[in-house]
């Protein structure tokens, strides 16, 4: 079988000899699996999100917080059984979702795995970078998408992840989440049990592509109808990226004009986040 799922559609085997772009085989391979704390407060909770790592990307972007396993070949491989076991215990340990974090290049198994379905809500937590036929798939088994929303500059997209048409590819995958989701939902709790929360990390220097991001949020999706989550923590990882942190002033420009659009429903975050110890250790834990 050659691969078509992602937006590349490099046609690889995925064999030892012939990876593709993801760098990974079609056996799924988990990094970690294991209660998260870090997520937006509706993700999270007080019982923390079943979070899932999975190895491998599509992506390359420079920034990645999580190298370690999107380019650098850490985890396990492990069967479509194994994997719906790791669900389970997840489950079973009492976290409010199963956070599958970077899995779209492993769909066949990951569909699988998702049957019979979680009985929490599944998060779809992807850079954004996805194709419609993927997703498509994904109807009716993910209750709440957590897209990135990175750029609306395609230059800057090529240059830090090498994807020139990123935005074009987001764009469309983000409005495909809605039509399955359609308006996000809390529950008593406050937690997000359907719906779709767009997040975008801003990026030291580039205001303008922050700027462009929610203008088109604002113009695409009334009130009520999706979240927004503007994150302030770019950690400097000598890859390539911005050779900085954030200043203060850089990120409460963003926030106000996030306020100034009216996209009050959502999150910001203290630039105190921007620490690689937030990024949880990739050894193994629950796999």
């Amino acid at each position: 079988m050659l691969c078509s799922l992602c937006p590349r559609k490099c046609g690889a085997s995925r064999d030892a000899a012939h990876p593709g772009y993801c760098g990974v085989g079609w056996e799924p391979v988990i990094a970690r699996a294991a209660p998260h704390y870090w997520e937006e407060p509706c993700i999270s909770g007080t019982r923390g999100s079943g979070a899932v790592f999975f190895a491998g990307c599509t992506l390359r972007c420079a920034f990645c917080q999580n190298a370690d396993i999107s380019a650098g070949g850490a985890g396990k491989a492990v069967s479509v059984d194994r994997l719906r076991a790791i669900f389970r215990e997840l489950e079973e340990q009492g976290v409010h979702d199963l956070n599958l974090v970077t899995a779209s290049h492993f769909l066949p198994a990951v569909l699988q795995a998702l049957t019979p379905p979680p009985g929490i809500p599944v998060v779809w937590n992807t850079g954004g970078y996805e194709s419609l036929p993927a997703l498509r798939a994904l109807a009716g088994k993910v209750q709440v998408y957590l897209p990135d929303m990175k750029y609306m500059d395609g230059a800057l997209a090529e240059r830090l992840s090498g994807a020139a048409d990123y935005p074009a590819v987001a764009k469309a995958a983000i409005l495909e989440m809605f039509r399955q989701t359609g308006p996000y939902v809390l529950d008593d709790d406050g937690m997000l049990i359907k719906g779709v929360m767009i997040r975008h990390l801003v990026l030291p220097g580039e205001l303008d592509n922050t700027f462009a991001v929610l203008d088109w949020i604002r113009e695409t999706f009334r009130d009520g109808d999706v979240l927004v989550s503007l994150m302030g923590q770019y950690t400097p990882n000598g890859r390539g990226g911005p050779d900085r942190r954030l200043t203060a002033e850089e990120y409460r420009r963003a926030c106000d004009y996030m306020a100034a659009l009216g996209l009050l429903e959502g999150y910001t975050q203290e630039l105190s986040s921007a620490e690689a110890a937030y990024t949880p250790p990739f050894d193994g834990t629950g796999v």
